[in-house]
């Protein structure tokens, strides 16, 4: 027998353990994001308030000031 030196099958445990440890770790953060719904809050104080900024400043066209007629329609220019 080799003495220090690691068995096939050790080497195997030790790389299961690993990704077990691995897969148990992103299960735990990902449980934690679910149930506290980080993603939710994260869209709401963080990206709602960026957009509602962007798209609330873009300027627009005022359709209530257009024309109405039954047999003709406006041209609608952006």
């Amino acid at each position: 027998m080799k003495k220090g030196g690691c068995s096939l099958g050790k080497m195997l445990l030790k790389l299961f353990l690993k990704l077990f440890g691995i897969c148990f770790a992103a299960i735990a953060v990902l449980f934690t994001i679910f149930f506290f719904d980080l993603d939710g809050k994260l869209l709401f104080y963080v990206v709602e308030p960026f957009l509602k900024k962007h798209y609330d400043d873009m300027e627009r066209k005022d359709v209530l000031k257009d024309l109405y007629d039954v047999d003709k329609y406006p041209k609608r220019e952006f």
